[in-house]
């Protein structure tokens, strides 16, 4: 990335407003915000891969190198673009409580990005820097203000939760892109997995999976949200044995 005066990436001065943003381009109506409302519904439709410069130009109806007036590198554009997804607000805290708040908090991200499911697909380099990202963490702090924990604990139990959600938004989105591509659902896919363990696994060689599969798991009702609720309330469990610890 770009670095000026302030010793910051130019994205970075970009999202916090520390840069002025080129209002004159080569093409009326072209603006940093164009290009990254042009990228990120490339990236929604045909994902993270097909983001480049040229694409991105070429939606725009203009030449690949007029875009560089306003973004100086596809890393910087990835910046913008997920900052504009965090765009969205986290939820207010209210007055029921740290698990209610936190749990409200956790499900407003995952429901972001399942939307966006792109976003997933970006590298990670670095803690949030940005001003929506450090709001979506400062949502979640304030969440666990009155739980009586360390801040050295906040953060963990945050990170924690953030970890989650992200790992299940990304098996969600593949889950449902995989039954997507063979047009069934996903309780289809998972009753044909089902017919298929009930073919290979034997009890004499996978026991513990053999039992579970004659239970019908894979008959159960499930979804994306069930699955989700499931785990986040098993970690809010953790998080609630932290904090009656007298220790905490």
């Amino acid at each position: 990335m770009n670095e000026t005066d302030t010793g910051l990436p130019a994205s970075l001065e970009i999202a916090w407003g520390l840069r002025e943003r080129p209002t004159k381009g080569p093409k009326r109506g072209l603006s940093i915000d164009r290009i990254v409302e042009v990228a990120v519904q490339v990236a929604g439709t045909d994902g993270l891969g097909a983001v480049a410069m040229g694409r991105i130009a070429a939606e725009l109806g203009v030449g690949t190198m007029s875009l560089y007036r306003y973004v100086g590198a596809k890393d910087e554009l990835y910046v913008l673009m997920s900052e504009s997804v965090f765009d969205a607000a986290p939820p207010e805290s209210g007055d029921a409580g740290w698990r209610p708040d936190l749990a409200a908090w956790a499900r407003r991200l995952f429901a972001v990005l399942l939307a966006n499911p792109w976003v997933l697909r970006m590298p990670m380099t670095g803690p949030p820097a940005t001003p929506n990202q450090l709001r979506w963490m400062e949502s979640g702090l304030v969440a666990l203000r009155d739980s009586g924990l360390s801040e050295s604990a906040k953060i963990s139990a945050m990170l924690l939760l953030l970890g989650f959600v992200r790992s299940e938004a990304t098996v969600s989105s593949e889950v449902g892109a995989a039954a997507a591509a063979t047009g069934s659902t996903e309780q289809d896919a998972a009753a044909a997995y089902g017919r298929l363990m009930a073919r290979l696994v034997t009890p004499e060689r996978f026991p513990a999976i053999a039992t579970a599969f004659a239970a019908g798991i894979t008959e159960e009702e499930d979804s994306p949200q069930i699955r989700f609720d499931w785990g986040l309330e098993r970690i809010l469990d953790g998080i609630a044995a932290l904090v009656a610890r007298p220790s905490s």
